[in-house]
């Protein structure tokens, strides 16, 4: 699992072992905030495993400014086995990768990047050539709505370098796709509705941006969330920022909540594991100094838990 850059850790994707302890992984040296290494994992937000046994770790680059990338590790090998640089215009300079899928069947990665808002696109990546697309960049169902995050009374504010504080809007972040990779489901962060377009839509190169965000179909409402998951029967897990909940977006595409709690501050990173277990981790990222004008009120305990699921998922989903 990764670690917020949010809180500058020192290792920015951990192993959780079964004694409980916490190792970098893959290993020290990859991890290691001393290294000037350009493949070194300088800011990994999202992780995702493949059928293969790879972990896919997207690292966004901005504590150290560095070109963001894919670096996929082999656990069954053990070795590096590949990584997949996005300069700009791919990433623009103010890029914001940090959740993706990842398409077996196309042999895709989808990655969601919120950049700056009105900029807001999918970057397509061919697992194949490594070649990146940037595709519907500012369409409707990727950019923000103007809606402000108030969780337990308190809005999510930010300080502009002018040392204002203003009130993010966030674009196209929650991603997954269905088990048979036909369908991928997404929307902004910001935002209270939740879409879908087929998988070899945002694959095909030869549609055009009119052609594809025209395959684009509203799904269903949603509430601000962050991170999503899905089931075998597209049962859709989000974590309902607002309210401190974990919620699900049925196949009848009604919204449910399932779970509310003061302890379940900020669930992100839904993800299943082996035997079809759904976990999350829970950040409390709303009281970083960060999204908290500037002032630090966020302290552990920090979790990483298990969702009684409706249904079983695929590992890495």
């Amino acid at each position: 699992m990764s670690q917020h850059q949010f809180y500058e850790p020192n290792y920015s994707v951990v192993e959780h072992r079964d004694d409980g302890s916490l190792a970098p992984f893959p290993n020290k040296e990859l991890n290691d905030r001393l290294s000037h290494s350009e493949l070194k994992l300088d800011s990994v937000l999202g992780v995702r495993s493949d059928a293969n046994g790879v972990v896919w770790m997207l690292d966004n680059g901005m504590r150290s400014g560095v070109t963001p990338k894919l670096v996929g590790w082999d656990t069954k090998a053990n070795k590096l086995r590949r990584v997949i640089y996005l300069p700009p215009p791919i990433a623009p300079k103010d890029a914001f990768v940090n959740d993706f899928t990842v398409d077996g069947k196309h042999n895709k990665i989808f990655i969601a990047d919120p950049a700056g808002g009105a900029n807001a696109a999918f970057i397509v990546v061919d697992l194949q050539t490594g070649a990146a697309r940037r595709v519907l960049e500012g369409h409707s169902s990727v950019v923000p709505e103007k809606v402000d995050l108030v969780i337990d009374g308190r809005p999510i504010q930010v300080k502009d370098p002018a040392g204002h504080l203003v009130r993010p809007h966030i674009g196209v972040n929650p991603v997954t796709e269905d088990l048979q990779n036909e369908w991928v489901y997404f929307g902004p962060m910001h935002g209270t509705s939740l879409y879908r377009i087929k998988a070899a839509d945002l694959a095909d190169e030869a549609l055009d941006e009119k052609q594809l965000g025209a395959r684009v179909e509203r799904y269903s409402a949603k509430p601000i969330c962050d991170g999503i998951s899905i089931d075998r029967d597209d049962n859709i897990y989000l974590g309902d920022l607002a309210e401190n909940a974990i919620g699900v977006i049925k196949g009848d595409r009604v919204y449910q909540r399932l779970a509310q709690n003061e302890e379940l501050s900020w669930v992100d990173s839904l993800s299943f594991g082996p035997g079809g277990k759904l976990y999350a981790v829970v950040n409390r990222l709303h009281k970083s100094a960060v999204l908290n004008g500037g002032e630090s009120l966020s302290k552990p305990p920090y979790f990483l838990i298990e969702v009684k699921a409706m249904a079983p998922g695929l590992a890495g989903r």
